[in-house]
């Protein structure tokens, strides 16, 4: 009899203890369930929510931004600098960007003394002149229009027709093939990085027989339009109506002649800084990745010039 009820007892601790471990089962899988269906909840959020703080955050970063860049040099890179200052300040309201046109060399020089943050250049940086600590950061390639009054019958020159003009060898367009009439011969002032450029690709440097050598871009321009018999040169995106362009050797300048190379008379722009670009301030540093963004690529675009990679 004793037996009988211990192995009945036995029995029923074990249908005790099996229906514990039941229900502990189940509240573990419960827990997973909960556990699994928390973490996907909160990769979902995760997913969600990342994407909705991601302007806000670049807009505060533009809004914290604070400071003043200061740039000088080319007028040739007018336009472009202009452009680019209304555009960038419009984005980081709390930085200043002033620019002045006083000449490639002058801007230069300016930088390597230390009393602009970037000097503009129409042309690549001289040896001296990084050996100073002056780096050169391209920006923009342009091309150099060769220009005449509009009354000017020839539609384009030899690029051996323009060295001989600007030489001296040619002195009337009826040697030319145009009318008996006397060339004059219009030019930037010595230190333009427009006059560097032309003379360094026609390799006349030191050799050009100028009537006018002229301060600024515009005042070529103004000239040229304005004389009868003249040539000048100027840049591209800066060229109008007001003068007749030429094509040389058969090829006028032109976005995509000069981003395949076939326009030969093109130069970089380039905004020169002491030391590298990491080195500099942080509004400094904002204007070089602005120009590197689609919004800047697109304000390069839009005065004429050609972007670089």
């Amino acid at each position: 009899m004793k037996k009988t009820t211990c192995k009945v007892t036995a029995t029923i601790g074990t249908a005790i203890l099996l229906a514990a471990s039941v229900v502990g089962c189940g509240n573990a899988a419960g827990n997973t369930q909960t556990s699994t269906t928390a973490a996907t909840t909160a990769a979902d959020t995760s997913e969600t929510v990342a994407p909705e703080t991601e302007t806000p955050v670049e807009e505060a970063a533009a809004a914290d931004l604070t400071g003043s860049v200061t740039m000088a040099g080319s007028t040739s890179m007018e336009k472009l600098a202009n452009a680019l200052s209304e555009s960038f300040m419009a984005e980081y309201p709390g930085v200043t960007v002033n620019a002045e046109f006083t000449g490639s060399g002058a801007g230069i020089e300016s930088l390597i003394a230390g009393s602009v943050d970037i000097g503009n250049s129409s042309r690549n940086l001289k040896d001296e002149e990084k050996s100073q600590g002056a780096i050169e950061n391209i920006v923009a390639i342009d091309g150099i229009g060769v220009i005449v009054d509009p009354e000017n019958g020839l539609d384009g020159l030899t690029k051996e027709q323009l060295v001989d003009i600007y030489t001296g060898v040619v002195s009337n367009w009826s040697e030319l093939g145009g009318t008996d009439e006397p060339i004059v011969v219009v030019g930037r002032e010595s230190g333009s990085g427009t006059r560097d450029g032309f003379e360094s690709i026609l390799d006349v440097k030191d050799a050009c027989a100028y009537a006018n050598e002229l301060d600024s871009t515009g005042a070529v321009i103004a000239k040229v339009a304005s004389t009868p018999g003249a040539i000048g040169y100027a840049s591209f995106g800066d060229l109008n109506d007001s003068v007749k362009t030429l094509a040389l050797d058969e090829v006028m300048p032109s976005i995509e002649t000069i981003k395949d190379g076939s326009y030969i008379l093109q130069r970089p722009f380039v905004m020169a800084t002491m030391g590298e670009i990491g080195e500099q301030s942080d509004a400094v540093q904002a204007i070089f990745t602005y120009l590197k963004s689609d919004a800047g690529k697109q304000i390069v675009e839009s005065v004429g010039l050609v972007t670089v990679d």
